[in-house]
């Protein structure tokens, strides 16, 4: 095996125990918010709204699976839908104002979690981490892996 099959293999490794981490800990965020959930507010509000379609396009998920993470986001209350003012047809997706305080608090623990996992990392390790991982995430076309 070659050495770049090696890393290969390696990242694939390390990017499962990653994700398996985040999984695990969004439960301990917020019992009720999921990491799909919490992913799916995120771009809500980077986004100022958008359409369910949207959301399952950006993120290649199936139109059902966003459908019924749209239902139990607005069950509980985090998001609601607004007719859009430009096409009275189509409704938008915004965050409630229990949505956006949910989504402040959740990220401020990740982003406590995510500075206590890496406290003892040099800056330079941090900015190269941080450039490695846009990049990884800068897929052609813009989708981001579910």
């Amino acid at each position: 095996m070659s050495p770049a099959e090696s890393a290969v293999e390696t990242i694939q490794r390390e990017m499962t125990i990653f994700a398996r981490r985040a999984r695990a800990s969004a439960g301990r965020m917020h019992p009720e918010l999921s990491l799909v959930s919490y992913t799916l507010l995120g771009h809500l509000e980077e986004r100022g709204g958008c359409r369910a379609t949207d959301l399952a396009a950006h993120y290649a998920l199936d139109k059902s699976t966003v459908s019924r993470q749209v239902a139990a986001l607005e069950r509980t209350g985090l998001i609601e839908r607004r007719l859009d003012p430009e096409d009275h047809r189509v409704q938008v997706l915004h965050l409630t104002e229990a949505g956006q305080e949910i989504l402040a608090q959740v990220t401020r623990s990740r982003r406590a979690a995510f500075r206590e996992r890496l406290a003892g990392w040099p800056e330079e390790d941090l900015v190269r981490f941080a450039a490695y991982l846009e990049r990884y995430n800068a897929e052609p076309g813009g989708a981001e892996p579910a």
